[in-house]
């Protein structure tokens, strides 16, 4: 492994510290997963499929489109004091396990910097037939029948542009029947469930175990002016609220090990008719999870996949 440590801009102002490995393309799936061992919340820098221009033709900033498109990088962002030493410690003794070849890097970055540093290329998306994400700070007019969601993940994940946020949204438009009530664990930023509100579902609980994911998730709930969502700390179902299940969509956008975790516990919240929609599994690990689901009692209705990302649609058996 390539140990190229950097540290750039570290002085007392920082206010979190972001650790980047950056890997030749082919190995980003690999990068992602043995970081999301770190933090769900992870940034990504993979330019080898953009255009000149976003499906709405405005031009994004040249700095990316001149960017080298062999390599991607993936980065974690931890507070200040947060086990910076551990946690390159770990990351270089896993990539030297598995073989692979990463450069990583540190750096000192202000909270603010931090949440703004990606907007240059978060423009609106279709995704779909109806939902269009557009960001809270962009003009965009609606065609007729569009649902407009407008988000501000900040430092949470869930802007609508990830493959496993799109793979869900999707589903969501084939599964949200009227009144419907919804969970979502981990739900970074709120999208899911701002989206199955938009959708006509009723009641939508959206958990996450990071207090800043919730705070923001909080603000674009408030924002889309919902009275229907609400969000709360959790880690995985411990604090969830039963007293509204059954629930008749379980979204679960997270990764492969911890939706095997939670799933022998998951059935206690849905009935019959109710569905998980399982996302954030990298397509290596998705008979893991799909072996998992059946030896607790459910069966996979469907299954779709998008640039190695795999998504289910799950049922009681």
């Amino acid at each position: 492994m390539d140990k190229d440590y950097t540290c750039e801009d570290w002085g007392d102002q920082a206010e979190w510290t972001q650790i980047k490995v950056t890997v030749k393309l082919p190995l980003l799936d690999d990068a992602v997963a043995v970081m999301n061992m770190i933090s769900n919340y992870l940034q990504i820098e993979d330019y080898s499929d953009i255009d000149l221009k976003t499906c709405y033709g405005d031009l994004i900033d040249e700095s990316i489109l001149n960017a080298d498109k062999t390599v991607a990088s993936v980065s974690v962002y931890l507070p200040a004091d947060g086990g910076v030493n551990d946690t390159v410690t770990f990351l270089r003794e896993r990539f030297d396990t598995l073989k692979i070849e990463a450069s990583i890097s540190i750096s000192g970055v202000n909270e603010e910097d931090w949440a703004n540093s990606w907007k240059a290329y978060y423009k609106p998306i279709r995704i779909g037939e109806r939902i269009v994400i557009v960001p809270a700070w962009e003009k965009y007019e609606p065609l007729e029948n569009d649902i407009v969601v407008r988000m501000d993940p900040g430092m949470a994940f869930g802007t609508g542009t990830h493959e496993t946020t799109r793979l869900v949204i999707g589903l969501l438009e084939k599964y949200v029947t009227p009144g419907v009530k919804v969970l979502d664990v981990g739900c970074g930023s709120g999208i899911l469930a701002i989206c199955a509100s938009k959708l006509g579902a009723g009641n939508c609980k959206a958990y996450d175990i990071d207090p800043v994911a919730v705070k923001v998730a909080r603000e674009n709930i408030k924002d889309s002016g919902l009275d229907n969502v609400t969000c709360d700390v959790s880690d995985l179902l411990r604090q969830v609220d039963i007293e509204e299940a059954p629930y008749g969509i379980v979204c679960a956008n997270i990764v492969a090990d911890i939706i095997i975790r939670m799933t022998p516990d998951v059935g206690a919240l849905m009935d019959d008719r109710s569905v998980i929609l399982a996302s954030g599994i990298i397509v290596e690990r998705s008979e893991d999870v799909v072996a998992r689901f059946e030896k607790n009692g459910f069966r996979i209705v469907e299954r779709v996949e998008e640039n190695g990302w795999c998504t289910l649609a799950v049922m009681k058996a």
